[in-house]
């Protein structure tokens, strides 16, 4: 069965090990934020930085593993349609439309729809890590710096991960302009 994230929202939930959890991008263009904590103890979270180091790479896809602040691999990428996400941005939040959109209403964000799709399971706020940004374009310049462009999802395409643990995941439809290209949609997931 398959789940529908509506535009600029998200849920949590429970991934057990070994299940995959397949998101899809049904509309092309749209950004999802992933978060996953291990179910047993939920201080242990996917760290961006653990990742770069083991994977040695910080443009993921299928074959890369994505690791834990404690250096424990909580999830594999075992198929990747599209092949460009983005691990080096923080879920967007209020403070993010304040700072770039200015003349646009502000937004809980990303930040606040995971912070209330995961409070119910014991993960406070400040528990939220950098987010594996699924679809989401951030290409890094030869001089270091970083741009957000539009997503080059096309309708349909997916990632699909291994549970390498029992998890706790939280998943968005990403609420930012420049993450989505100044639309948004929604983002549709399934656990097989």
């Amino acid at each position: 069965m398959t789940d529908r994230i509506a535009p600029r929202s998200g849920v949590a939930f429970t991934l057990p090990k070994d299940k995959i959890l397949c998101v899809t991008d049904p509309e092309g263009g749209q950004v999802g934020d992933l978060l996953a904590f291990r179910a047993a103890d939920p201080r242990e979270a996917i760290s961006n930085g653990r990742t770069f180091d083991y994977e040695e790479t910080i443009r993921l896809t299928t074959g890369n593993r994505l690791w834990s602040n404690r250096s424990n691999a909580l999830l594999e990428i075992v198929e990747d349609s599209c092949g460009v996400h983005d691990f080096l941005l923080t879920p967007c939040s209020e403070a993010t439309f304040r700072h770039f959109y200015a003349d646009k209403p502000v937004h809980r964000g990303c930040f606040g729809n995971l912070a209330d799709a995961l409070e119910p399971y014991g993960i406070a706020a400040d528990a939220i890590p950098v987010a594996f940004n699924l679809f989401m374009n951030v290409p890094v310049g030869s001089d270091g710096k970083i741009r957000v462009l539009p997503p080059t999802t096309k309708a349909g395409d997916f990632i699909r991960l291994r549970a390498l643990d029992d998890l706790i995941v939280g998943l968005t439809a990403c609420s930012a302009y420049d993450s989505c290209g100044g639309s948004f949609k929604p983002i549709d997931y399934r656990i097989e």
